[in-house]
C-alpha cells in the first residue's frame, strides 16, 4: 500500500466527502476530531456511517481520524470505528503503548505525534500492535512544547525522528499537513525534503495539494532509468570483484545499488 498523499476530509461536511471520490489521494483520512465542532460530533458520524454504506472509493485506503483517547469523544469513537468498513484508524496526540485501540477496534493504527511526550515515546508507538504508519503535527507540538508553530514547520530533528524510528519497524512515515494553500512551491520543497530523510507521503488538507505529493512521492522517468543503470553496472562490476564503481562520475557502491534496487522493486509497475 503507497501513501504518497493522505487527504483530510471533514467528517461533518457531505460535499466534501462526495467531492473525494474523485480525488486520487491514496488515502481518505475522514476526520472526526479538528474540523467537527463539539456539538456536531455524533451528527458527523451518522454522516460517515451513511456515506461508508452508499459509496465506493475503489482503490484508496480508508481512515478516519478520531477524537483524542483521554476524552468521551474519543472513547465513543472507538466503539464507532469498530464497526466501519475503513483499514485504519488515525489517533490524535498519541502517546504510549496503542495496542488496547488495535484489540478494541481490530483496525490498523495511524498515531499522530502531536505531544512532547508522544515524541520521546515514539519507539512505542511504532511497536504497538496494528500501526502501519505514523505522522506528526507541527502545531500540536508547537503548543505543548510551548514553541511556534514555525520552529516545527520542517524542523529537521522531528522529522529525521519520525522518519528513522517508524522505519526502524517497518512502518510507513507520512509527512504532516502543509498549512499555506497558496504556496504550492513550498510545499513541493517540504515534501522533497521529507522524501529525501525517508518519508513514504504526506498528509494534505486541499486536494490541489494531492498530485503534487504524488509526483514528489513517486520516482520520475529518468530517476528509474538511472536506478537500472546503478543496477546493471553494479552487477556487472561485481562479477570482476569491484565492490565500487565510477558512474557518471559518481562514486557508487553497495548502499548505491541496494537503494536502486528498492526502488525498482517498489515502483516496478508504475511506468
Amino acid at each position: 500500500m503507497k501513501r504518497r498523499s493522505q487527504l483530510y476530509v471533514p467528517g461533518i461536511n457531505e460535499r466534501m466527502i462526495l467531492k473525494s471520490l474523485e480525488i486520487p489521494a491514496d488515502s481518505i483520512i475522514f476526520d472526526l476530531e479538528d474540523s467537527v465542532p463539539p456539538e456536531d460530533k455524533e451528527k458527523a458520524r451518522e454522516l460517515l456511517k451513511r456515506s461508508l454504506s452508499a459509496y465506493s472509493w475503489k482503490g484508496k485506503e480508508l481512515c478516519v481520524r478520531i477524537n483524542q483517547l483521554t476524552t468521551k469523544d474519543g472513547l465513543r469513537d472507538l466503539l464507532f470505528v469498530s464497526d466501519l468498513p475503513v483499514d485504519v484508524v488515525l489517533i490524535p496526540k498519541a502517546e504510549g503503548s496503542l495496542d488496547f485501540v488495535h484489540k478494541v477496534t481490530g483496525k490498523l493504527l495511524e498515531p499522530i505525534v502531536e505531544t512532547p511526550r508522544g515524541l520521546m515515546e515514539i519507539e512505542d508507538l511504532v511497536r504497538s500492535e496494528g500501526v502501519v504508519a505514523i505522522s506528526y503535527g507541527a502545531a500540536d507540538l508547537a503548543l505543548h512544547a510551548q514553541g511556534e508553530i514555525r520552529g516545527y514547520e520542517g524542523n529537521i530533528y522531528v522529522m529525521t525522528r519520525v522518519a528513522t524510528s517508524a522505519r526502524a519497524y517497518d512502518v510507513d512515515p507520512v509527512d504532516k499537513v502543509y498549512f499555506d494553500l497558496k504556496n504550492a512551491e513550498g510545499f513541493r520543497a517540504e515534501a522533497r525534503t521529507a522524501r529525501s530523510l525517508g518519508f513514504s507521503g504526506k498528509q494534505v488538507i486541499h486536494p490541489s495539494q494531492v498530485e503534487i505529493a504524488n509526483s514528489v512521492f513517486s520516482p520520475s522517468r529518468e530517476e528509474l532509468e538511472w536506478y537500472r543503470e546503478i543496477v546493471e553496472s553494479y552487477e556487472r562490476a561485481m562479477k570482476e570483484g569491484r565492490g565500487a564503481i565510477r558512474l557518471r562520475d559518481q562514486l557508487v557502491d553497495q548502499v548505491h545499488y541496494k537503494i536502486a534496487k528498492r526502488y525498482l522493486k517498489d515502483y516496478a509497475n508504475t511506468e
